[in-house]
């Protein structure tokens, strides 16, 4: 992709976002009291932890959906804290919820051209972005004229995300992608994931299937009971490292 909004190779390796002991949560209820993460340009970082240690959560704070109420919250150096959410896509911030979350009804180009409405650019220009999204994922192509209900759960994802990338973010959020996909599926989108970090934007990976995420990320961050307990480069990362991380030293 080549539309100004994703990254160059010469800005690869910037940090896009950085969160130092954020604390985010419901009204009174503090879910995460420590999340402290950085994603970098052209570089995926996957948050790990186990159900219920505050994944979700944490994006809906940098996303801006939950209310940051302690810690730091950095984009591009400055601080999004009190940034409203639509202002923060506008900003260049993609968040792909869990669930892939299409409009079934609509065809696949129907869904993709409504995802870059938000840029507020002229036909062709849509036109063009919609054939990038084809050029990343060929099977939209194949069914560019179906409705998104017609399409498998993983072509549903590859959809989800492709509308993600329609609003030319510089990061790009995905909460658990491989939920309730076939293996040999959740393969291919681990392989499409790891293939947009080519394009130069930072990618936040929230993911359950451990080995595979890892495999394809630059940096790993475990979150514990809304702290994080472990945050370094995937090839300093071990599997004991991991368990300890999740389990405890007992592991």
């Amino acid at each position: 992709m080549s539309e100004a909004g994703l990254a160059s190779d010469a800005a690869a390796g910037e940090v896009l976002l950085e969160t130092v002991e954020m604390q985010t949560g419901y009204g009174d209820l503090r879910v995460v009291r420590d999340a402290s993460i950085t994603v970098r340009r052209g570089e995926i970082t996957v948050l790990l932890g186990r159900n219920g240690a505050g994944k979700t959560t944490t994006l809906r704070g940098i996303t801006g959906l939950n209310k940051v109420t302690g810690g730091s919250l950095r984009y591009l150096g400055e601080d999004i804290t009190g940034i409203p959410a639509a202002k923060r896509v506008r900003r260049g911030i993609s968040y792909v919820q869990e669930g892939k979350r299409v409009f079934h009804d609509l065809t696949v180009e129907q869904n993709l051209l409504l995802g870059g409405f938000s840029t507020g650019v002229g036909k062709r220009a849509l036109a063009g972005s919609v054939e990038e999204i084809y050029e990343l994922f060929p099977i939209l192509a194949e069914k560019r004229m179906l409705a998104a209900a017609s399409m498998s759960g993983g072509q549903q994802q590859m959809l989800a995300i492709g509308q993600a990338l329609m609003a030319k973010p510089q990061l790009l959020i995905l909460d658990e992608p491989s939920q309730g996909l076939a293996p040999g599926i959740v393969k291919e989108v681990m392989q499409r994931v790891h293939a947009l970090k080519q394009t130069g934007i930072g990618i936040l990976l929230v993911e359950q299937i451990v080995q595979d995420s890892v495999a394809i990320s630059d940096r790993v961050a475990i979150l514990e009971m809304g702290k994080t307990v472990l945050s370094k480069p995937a090839s300093e990362v071990t599997v004991e490292a991991i368990q300890e991380a999740y389990f405890g030293s007992t592991a």
